[in-house]
């Protein structure tokens, strides 16, 4: 690895194989961790050269290293920004195989970190935009213009409530409509497999939460009703 060419987000070229073997002699180096991940990613949207030139020793120690495991996922997520490092990317297929057989694994065991982990592997999928957005369906809101009539729609899908609404500055989400969940058996593509790890691992608040993302909504403005997912895809997938 040539890192006169891999800046990271600071302008350095030679801190961060510096800190690579620090951790790599001590795993629980947090200072240095904590340094890693303020050199590879700027405010956890935009990564660097540096970043991908780092990801396949993140990558070896993510198995062990809780870590390595999430810096090597933030490193994922943001992989389909303006980072202009495609060839980097590209040379990282191998690691990226093994992380998404080690994510997979990892969420298998229903660990603690199971959203970090479940969103990192969305993002080794190319599902950049859920990966970005998914949460744990506790209190999640997406906003969607109506296909219809490019009225702004709120969905929320949580502890208030799983409906369509058009949100007041003043009054709150007004005219809410009740989402319809699409049955399990109905998903196919990423929503069914999203689904799928999620009852696999025992996470059912988010499989239900997952059925109505990719269930229907109801516009409260003009009644006409949309996938929502669909939807929101088509508005915030990346052009890759």
């Amino acid at each position: 690895m040539n890192w006169d060419e891999m800046a990271d987000c600071h302008g350095d070229v030679h801190r961060v194989p510096a800190l690579l073997e620090r951790v790599e002699r001590d795993e629980d180096d947090a200072e240095a961790w904590d340094e890693l991940g303020y050199r590879l990613l700027l405010e956890e949207e935009w990564v660097f050269p540096a970043g991908f030139a780092a990801f396949p020793r993140l990558v070896r120690l993510a198995a062990r290293s809780d870590r390595a495991r999430g810096l090597a996922g933030s490193i994922m997520r943001c992989a389909a920004g303006g980072h202009g490092c495609d060839d980097l990317l590209a040379e990282c297929a191998g690691a990226i195989t093994e992380f998404r057989t080690l994510l997979d694994r990892h969420l298998r065991s229903r660990p603690a970190d199971y959203l970090a982990a479940y969103r990192a592997l969305l993002a080794v999928e190319e599902e950049y935009h859920w990966g970005a957005v998914i949460g744990d369906f506790s209190d999640d809101f997406y906003e969607i213009d109506c296909p219809h009539c490019a009225a702004e729609v709120t969905i929320a899908i949580g502890g208030y409530g799983r409906y369509s609404a058009i949100r007041d500055w003043h009054l709150g989400d007004v005219d809410r409509r009740a989402l319809r969940p699409a049955s399990p058996d109905d998903l196919s593509g990423t929503g069914r497999w999203m689904h799928a790890t999620a009852v696999r691992d025992g996470r059912q608040t988010l499989a239900d939460g997952i059925a109505c993302l990719f269930g229907q909504a109801e516009c409260p403005r003009c009644a006409s009703v949309f996938t929502i997912a669909d939807e929101y895809a088509a508005s915030h997938r990346p052009v890759m």
